[in-house]
């Protein structure tokens, strides 16, 4: 079981990267989020993994966050769900906010994930929704509405806000949606890094109703 990979990165590709340990090149599937954070092709990093062993094939997928781990483990172990759509659903919402969907049964965030079902969204409800305590979303409260949006306001000059709109853009969104997107987040961002704000402005734009191209 390969646990963990730590090497230099040679290539990023569509939902993987390529990390070169000890002379061997390892594809690793990752998420939006993971991929985002990761440094600069030829700079090292380190990914917290899990091997998934199939008839056909091998598969390494990584996480920049050990949290991120933990819950695909948990998503994998749902009856239906694969890896594969494990990763669609960290990479369409953050675990913190899959926690709070959950919590809530707000089943049209869960199903707002491409290849994500009604009756695999109510099965997740159903399994996990008394295992993600480790997460912070899980703490809000069942059938609680989300706080109302408050009022748009204009995105202050920040480099971190101006490098996650960046790299929103990189990941094909326009630049009106990224900035909306790095806005509507950058109020509850504090101090948090980029790649941070990145990953909470993705889980934005996962939803429909943001995303008008």
């Amino acid at each position: 079981m390969i646990a963990s990979i730590r090497g230099t990165l040679l290539e990023r590709g569509d939902g993987f990267v390529v990390v070169e340990a000890g002379g061997v090149g390892y594809q690793v599937h990752v998420t939006t989020g993971t991929l985002v954070s990761l440094p600069a092709v030829g700079e090292e990093t380190r990914l917290h993994t899990r091997h998934v062993v199939r008839e056909d094939a091998q598969l390494l997928f990584g996480f920049a966050e050990r949290d991120e781990l933990k819950l695909f483990d948990l998503l994998i172990a749902v009856n239906g769900v694969g890896p594969r759509i494990a990763i669609a659903v960290l990479s369409g919402l953050s675990p913190a906010r899959f926690a709070a969907a959950v919590s809530a049964e707000n089943l049209g965030a869960i199903t707002a994930v491409p290849g994500v079902g009604r009756k695999t969204a109510e099965r997740l409800v159903v399994e996990l929704r008394d295992k993600l305590g480790f997460l912070p979303g899980a703490a809000v409260a069942e059938g609680r509405a989300e706080p109302r949006a408050k009022k748009p306001r204009v995105l202050e000059k920040n480099e971190r806000y101006e490098d996650a709109v960046a790299a929103l853009t990189t990941l094909g969104y326009s630049p009106s949606q990224a900035t909306d997107a790095v806005r509507r987040v950058a109020e509850e961002a504090g101090d948090a890094a980029a790649e941070v704000i990145v990953k909470r402005a993705l889980a934005l734009l996962a939803r429909p109703s943001l995303v008008t191209r």
